[in-house]
């Protein structure tokens, strides 16, 4: 099989390097996690500019029609720089759910304007309650005349405070744990009966918990069919942990290339700590796991597009397994192998164990995707 990128590719990735050296090093992350909205406004039209933004959508909705590659090359750039712009939410997410199902109305509406940074969007589903499990949705969509009643509570909803528009999962029908019954509705973040608090995560990015009482949507906010989105959640959050395994491969190596920077540079013993060969060895187990998360991460990204709900679900469960067991042991050895400064705010090495541990829990940890594949048999069925 070949894993050689094409041409366009190359330069996709060429492109996007030289924007994140020239605009997110690390002092210019730590402003701009500071900053009041939490991410660079700036950036966010760069990325616009550079078409990054309409990547995935298809060119008839005013992107460039790329695919899993395309994005996992994305993602990969963003975890070697920390990115914390709202992309995954935005366009993986919830431009995902509208790219996937939405009316031509929905994506000529949304889409576009996704593509151009013209528009915000978030994907409001998790609730307290529910943990990992995605069918578990507690919020209440009720009929009211032409359109619809919703009411409930959203927590952790992935640059939720600072959206334009949210996608909100809400039951129609059935009990709270019934895999039908769902749908799903596009909201003004900004309506009546909506309120959002939004606050920052530990590695840097934003969420919020939002509360939605009795708020009306029109009939045409709901996206496909509103008792049977169960299937495009699944499917939109399977794109979205393999885009995640691909920026956990970015975070690993960015850990794994500083730590042996530090190995050769810091001494002890009138000798630098990078001859001593224990440290050696735990340098070479760092690589062992960082490429064990690459071919898993691109085996995610290659079945992301697998119309086998089966198929897919396996292998990004099987990667998401390989990338929080490699994501914990680079981690750890780098904060170890750099002593006491690795903890510290101001050496970005804790940084990027801090998104690498975000990452682990999202969508569901390492224990909780292992029980995934053992449910489906194996990632191969033979």
């Amino acid at each position: 099989m070949d894993f050689d990128l094409t041409e366009e590719q190359r330069m996709l990735k060429d492109s996007v390097g030289r924007l994140l050296a020239d605009a997110y090093d690390f002092d210019a992350r730590k402003r701009i996690v500071d900053s009041e909205p939490g991410y660079s406004p700036a950036v966010w039209a760069q990325f616009a500019e550079l078409g990054l933004l309409g990547l995935p959508l298809a060119e008839e909705d005013g992107g460039f029609g790329g695919g899993p590659v395309e994005t996992m090359i994305l993602m990969e750039a963003f975890g070697h720089a920390l990115v914390v712009e709202p992309y995954l939410a935005t366009v993986v997410l919830a431009g995902g759910l509208i790219r996937h199902a939405g009316s031509a109305e929905q994506r000529a509406a949304h889409l576009p304007a996704i593509a151009a940074g013209e528009l915000r969007m978030a994907f409001a589903h998790a609730e307290r309650q529910a943990r990992y499990d995605l069918f578990d949705v507690a919020t209440t969509a009720t009929r009211d005349g032409a359109g619809w009643r919703l009411d409930g509570q959203k927590g952790l909803v992935l640059h939720g405070d600072g959206a334009d528009r949210l996608v909100v999962s809400a039951r129609t029908a059935g009990s709270p744990r019934d895999r039908d019954g769902i749908g799903l509705f596009l909201v003004d973040a900004n309506a009546p009966g909506v309120s959002r608090r939004g606050y920052p995560t530990q590695d840097g990015h934003r969420a919020a918990e939002i509360a939605l009482s009795g708020v009306h949507v029109p009939g045409e906010a709901a996206i496909g069919d509103p008792g049977a989105a169960l299937p495009l959640i699944e499917r939109v959050t399977d794109e979205a942990i393999a885009a995640l395994c691909a920026e956990a491969v970015g975070c690993m190596e960015e850990m794994q290339a500083i730590t042996v920077d530090y190995l050769k540079t810091r001494q002890q013993f009138g000798t630098t700590i990078g001859s001593f060969q224990a440290l050696q060895h735990r340098a070479a187990e760092m690589v062992v796991a960082l490429e064990q998360a690459r071919s898993m991460a691109m085996f995610a990204t290659m079945t992301a597009a697998s119309p086998d709900p089966a198929e897919r679900a396996a292998a990004v469960a099987g990667a998401k397994v390989q990338i929080g067991r490699s994501g914990r042991f680079v981690g750890q050895q780098a904060i170890q192998l750099h002593g006491g400064v690795g903890m510290t705010m101001e050496y970005k090495i804790g940084h990027y164990f801090k998104r690498m541990t975000m990452i682990d829990t999202l969508f569901g940890d390492a224990d909780h995707h292992l029980s995934r594949v053992a449910d489906a048999g194996g990632l191969i069925n033979v």
